[in-house]
Parts: C-alpha cells; sequence; structure tokens
C-alpha cells in the first residue's frame, strides 16, 4: 500500500481540483496491478436532494465508450472478419469513398467531425436509419490521411460496422464479448441506479444548472453513450494494459497502442493509436481517453508498462479537466511508489542453437551485443537513440531469427556458419555482423 504521505497527497490534489474547478462532484481512483491503491470521492451527486456521492455512483464516460467500441473492432479484426486497411465501404456500402478500418480507429478519415444536423442543440441523437440517411450530407473536410480530425460521426459508423459484422445490436455485443467477461458489472449504456446527476455550472455564479440526459440510440452508443464508475474504470485500464485472452490478446492491445497520428503536431504531448488516445507527460507516455457529455466529464489514463492507472469522472458540463487531474494524481503515484526492481536469478543455458551468436558484434563501427537474459534472445545496440536499442527475437527457421519487439521490428538476423559449423558471421536487416569492426565491404 502506499505510505500516508501519498495518500495525502492524492487526496489534497484532488480536494484542490475540486475547488478549484468547482464540480458538483468527482469520483476518482488509482490502481496498480490490477488492485484500487487509492479511491475518493467528493462533492454531492444530486444537488437538489444534496445526496452525497459516493464510488458506486455512475456517470457518463463519454468518449472513452470509443475504447470499447474499438476493443470491437479489433476482436472482428483478429477474428478474419474485418481487415483493418479495407475501406469502411467494403463493410458499410453507404460510407464515404476512402476512409478505412484503421484510420476511422485513428480519426485520419477526414470525414466532419459530428453526424449531419444539429443533435448538440436538439439534444435527438440519429437512429440507425437516420444516420445512414445522412451520409448523403455527411463532408469530408480533409483527406483521408491528411491530418487528425475527430470524429463521433466516424465512431458510430464503426459501431455500424460492429453490428452488421457481429450479428447483433451494439449493446447485446458489447454485454456478451467484453462487459461480462471482463466483469464490468456497473458499466452500460443505461445507467443503474445510484447515478450522479448531470450538471453545468455558471461560469459567474456559483449556480448550477441542469444538463438534458439524452436516450441511448444504436449508433451513437459506439460514440459516446456509456455510464460507468471509477472502480469498473480501474478494471477496464488494467486490461489495456495486460490484455485477456477471452476479449483480446495483449499483443493486439500493444498494437493498438502505437502512434498512428499526431494530434499535437507542435508539442506532440497529445497522440492517437487505434482507438485509444496517447498522452505524454515529460518522458512518460501513457494510454487512455477523455471523455464528455452533457453534465459529465471523464479520464482514464494508464501506463501500461507499469500496470498502473487513475480514473476521474464529474458530473460537471464545463471549466475543468479530467485528464490533467488524471495525469496528476498517476505520475504522483509513479514518484511515490516507484517499482522494486526484480531481483535477479541464475537460470539454465541458452538454447544450443545460439552457442558462438552472443557477445560482441560489429556493423562497421556500431557495436552490437546479443544476448540471452529472462529467457529472451535479444540485441542491443550500443549507443543507439532513446528507445531504440533493444531487439527481441523469435526463431524463424535454420539460422534465422526474427524481430518480434524493439528495434527493427519484422527484419531477420542471419547466421553464416563455415564448413565446420562455427559461425562466421551475421546478417541483421541485411547488414553484416562481425565480430571486430571493419569497414563497410570488407569481406
Amino acid at each position: 500500500m502506499p505510505e500516508q504521505r501519498l495518500l495525502s497527497e492524492l487526496d489534497l490534489l484532488l480536494a484542490t481540483a475540486q475547488a478549484a474547478e468547482r464540480m458538483p462532484s468527482v469520483s476518482a481512483c488509482v490502481f496498480r496491478d490490477g488492485e484500487v491503491l487509492w479511491e475518493s470521492v467528493l462533492g454531492v451527486a444530486d444537488v437538489a436532494t444534496s445526496r452525497v456521492a459516493t464510488a458506486n455512483d455512475v456517470y457518463r464516460i463519454g468518449s472513452i465508450t470509443k475504447t470499447f467500441t474499438a476493443v470491437l473492432v479489433m476482436q472482428l479484426v483478429d477474428a478474419g472478419r474485418l481487415e483493418l486497411d479495407a475501406p469502411l465501404r467494403t463493410y458499410l456500402p453507404e460510407a464515404p469513398v476512402g476512409p478505412t478500418i484503421r484510420t476511422a480507429l485513428s480519426h485520419l478519415t477526414g470525414l466532419q467531425r459530428e453526424p449531419p444536423g444539429e443533435i448538440w442543440e436538439s439534444m435527438e441523437p440519429p437512429s440507425r436509419e437516420e444516420l445512414i440517411a445522412g451520409l448523403e450530407d455527411a463532408e469530408l473536410v480533409l483527406r483521408p490521411g491528411e491530418q487528425w480530425h475527430y470524429s463521433n460521426l466516424v465512431f458510430a459508423l464503426l459501431g455500424e460496422i460492429v453490428m452488421r459484422a457481429g450479428g447483433a445490436p451494439y449493446e447485446e455485443l458489447l454485454q456478451r464479448r467484453v462487459l461480462d467477461p471482463l466483469d464490468l458489472t456497473r458499466t452500460s449504456l443505461r445507467p443503474a441506479e445510484p447515478k450522479a446527476s448531470p450538471y453545468y455550472v455558471d461560469p459567474y455564479t456559483d449556480t448550477v444548472h441542469d444538463e438534458p440526459d439524452p436516450e441511448v440510440t444504436d449508433t451513437t452508443a459506439a460514440a459516446g453513450w456509456l455510464w460507468s464508475t471509477p472502480g469498473d474504470l480501474a478494471r477496464w485500464g488494467t486490461f489495456l494494459a495486460d490484455g485477456d485472452d477471452e476479449v483480446l490478446p495483449k499483443a493486439t492491445l500493444d498494437l493498438m497502442s502505437r502512434a498512428r497520428a499526431m494530434a499535437d503536431e507542435r508539442n506532440w504531448s497529445l497522440g492517437w493509436g487505434l482507438g485509444l488516445e496517447l498522452f505524454r507527460r515529460g518522458e512518460r507516455i501513457f494510454v487512455g481517453h477523455g471523455g464528455a457529455m452533457p453534465g459529465f466529464l471523464a479520464g482514464l489514463v494508464v501506463d501500461r508498462g507499469e500496470r498502473t492507472g487513475a480514473a476521474v469522472l464529474m458530473n460537471t458540463s464545463a471549466n475543468a479537466d479530467p485528464i490533467a487531474l488524471s495525469l496528476d494524481l498517476l505520475v504522483a503515484t509513479l514518484e511515490g511508489v516507484p517499482r522494486t526492481p526484480a531481483l535477479w536469478s541464475p537460470a539454465a543455458d541458452p538454447p544450443a542453437e545460439l552457442d558462438g551468436m552472443l557477445g560482441s558484434w560489429w556493423a562497421e563501427g556500431e557495436e552490437m551485443i546479443l544476448s540471452f537474459r529472462g529467457g529472451r534472445f535479444q540485441a542491443e545496440l550500443r549507443g543507439g537513440a532513446p528507445g531504440r536499442t533493444i531487439s527481441f527475437f523469435d526463431p524463424a527457421g535454420a539460422d534465422r531469427w526474427r524481430v518480434v519487439e524493439g528495434r527493427e521490428r519484422g527484419e531477420v538476423l542471419r547466421a553464416v556458419r563455415e564448413e565446420s559449423g562455427s559461425i562466421m558471421k551475421l546478417y541483421f536487416a541485411t547488414y553484416p555482423l562481425t565480430r571486430s569492426p571493419a569497414a563497410f565491404g570488407k569481406p
């Protein structure tokens, strides 16, 4: 458990944000290794009755819902029922020409932000039929792939594709394929009591106003209609870090967590993977998503490598920043409870096929160290660029290994042997490696 000093710091961060940003209530938690380390709830869930908010109250999580939709999409990709680089039109003939599943997940389609019509004024989201009919009026405001451009319309279309490919309503697919396997009992499209009420806080007074509570529809559900609690989001955040073979394997979540688009092109502080937001704070990169719906703001951030994250839910519409608060809570925890390194212990000899492979090799003037540690065959480029020095290999045939993680992923390491069977040289991504430095072109 964290020390009292850290718990007090987290309490102070939450109270300071609640007071400064004037939230009727805020519910938050920090989690690590599948366990909640700290949780706190401040304020009232219902102003009219002065009912104090609890950790069991559900709040709308807005576009954090998109991470659930993205997982449903990737389940179908892994099952071979969708292809990432197939046009949306392959599965939704009414869709505009150009955008693909991959660009849709990364907000690179160029499609307009919202479904045609003024739904944020009427507060009447379109039905499936109305959404599809409205595509005739939807604009490609940018060329596909040109620039990141956030689009709720695109995720509504992904929801429609999920339903067509999955053969069931969105709510049923989500419940059966995600919520039930992960035991997310307080996450749903229709809220179960107790629930927080939605509010808009007047910018010039301390008055709060009721916000509308729009009904869910099958298609817009996929873009941002879920309700949840910080506790459920902790379980969801743990899944985003670890994966779950019953829902989506870690390797697929690794793919989803790689940067595909940069939303903040100046500072590179905000990017996008496949359905996941990527946040940069200092030298750390986190995955997750923010969310906003009338009367609610939400944030979820996860350090996948540390298996640690934070979730924040608020029942206010404006002038608060749940992502900044989530990052503050998470960074304070990472710095306040550093990981104890796993102790080293001796292990068995490496596989026989690596005899003569390990140690120092050179590609011209660059040294590469091949080793077998922690049960993995790896190569380290000495003096390489930060974050791009280690390659991990899996066997790929006789005297061949392929990089499955890290630097030069996908490339091949090949051994060349003398007649005696001893290794004479190596080729890595076609570059010759020799036991001593040598100019290029030397045998």
